[in-house]
């Protein structure tokens, strides 16, 4: 019998990027979009390649170099892999022993491509949640440190991240508020605990929360960003600024626990604004420039735009008109359910707070 296992789409509303930068963040994944993986034992162990995110079979040598252009060296069959290399040297590190059977890996995903809502690290969430099934281990590695291993995966084929959103992918469709000092940096609570501390918020705390985004790639990423060499390099003003960026999320909590809804969309401007002056207008890119103008702020490192309209219908009206008028799609956020129980019961996480 096979597994199937889903992980959601993430939005970062405040403290984005600090998590990498000593900072805190809240974040949460919406049920709009997902990335599915599928897990059946077979005679040999075979990732399958997706037919379409896989591709590697092209009318022309022409087509082929413009999907490189466009879409660049991606595809989720790397991140399968990755995941199952982290996977097993986890356990054999930790001691725990796993059945020789074998299986066959399999994904689909709808998360639009570079919308900054960590469509990658979706697909390694998943895929984790069925190895851990797979090989009944899910009782030996501990909720708290699975992000860890999402992390770990997605740094075997290159991608430089925090903590937040596979912490929010993790909990499974849950609002979090996080308090995040990632490896590279303090390592005070990660060698302590070897994980972050969460803490749950209300559900009923979520406003009403717009998502736009370009059905085309954003332009955000080509230019190479300086700002994490200057960080490492004692930059003042990026260690100062990140310090900055990371107090909207801290500021936030606050706000939700009130319902001060304008306020929380003070500070996702204010957020956008920190970040515009780190980081320039060459790094974020003129489409999600435009999209920020026609809302609010990035939900990760761009490519989408997360929207709240704490003036009621008027407010989302306008919205959806400056984004239809701009060419960009606007779809109100559905939260995604939660997954995780404990003894009492099911457990709905809107928000936690990780500190490390």
């Amino acid at each position: 019998m096979g597994l199937e296992r889903r992980a959601y789409a993430r939005v970062g509303l405040l403290g984005n990027p600090s998590d990498m930068y000593g900072g805190w963040a809240l974040s949460f994944t919406i049920a709009d979009f997902s990335a599915t993986v599928r897990l059946r034992p077979s005679p040999e162990l075979l990732i399958q390649p997706h037919p379409h995110h896989d591709l590697v079979a092209f009318p022309s040598l022409p087509q082929l170099v413009s999907r490189l252009q466009s879409e660049g060296y991606y595809g989720g069959v790397r991140l399968l892999m990755a995941i199952c290399k982290v996977f097993y040297n986890h356990c054999i590190q930790n001691n725990i022993s796993l059945k020789a059977e074998k299986f066959t890996l399999s994904y689909d995903t709808n998360i639009p491509r570079q919308a900054g809502l960590s469509g990658s690290s979706t697909i390694v969430c998943a895929a984790l949640s069925c190895l851990l099934n797979f090989y009944d281990v899910s009782h030996l590695i501990k909720v708290e440190m699975r992000p860890n291993l999402i992390l770990n995966a997605e740094k075997e084929v290159g991608i430089v991240a925090g903590l937040q959103d596979r912490v929010a992918q993790v909990y499974g469709g849950d609002w979090f508020i996080c308090l995040c000092i990632t490896q590279d940096f303090s390592q005070e609570h990660m060698d302590k605990l070897g994980h972050g501390i969460y803490m749950p918020l209300d559900v009923n705390l979520l406003p009403p929360l717009y998502l736009i985004y370009a059905e085309n790639p954003s332009d955000s990423g080509k230019v190479h960003s300086s700002v994490r060499q200057r960080w490492l390099d004692g930059d003042e003003f990026i260690i100062s600024s990140m310090k900055e960026v990371a107090q909207p999320a801290f500021d936030g909590h606050k706000a939700l626990l009130q319902k001060d809804y304008t306020e929380l969309a003070r500070l996702m401007n204010k957020n956008f604004d920190l970040r515009r002056e780190m980081f320039g207008d060459d790094v974020l890119g003129s489409v999600n420039i435009k999209m920020v103008e026609a809302a609010s702020k990035f939900t990760g490192s761009g490519g989408a735009v997360v929207a709240l309209c704490p003036d009621g219908d008027s407010q989302v009206e306008l919205l959806r008109k400056a984004c239809q008028e701009a060419g960009f799609v606007v779809q109100q956020v559905k939260v995604a359910p939660s997954v995780l129980t404990d003894a009492r019961g099911a457990v709905k996480f809107i928000s936690f707070l990780v500190e490390r």
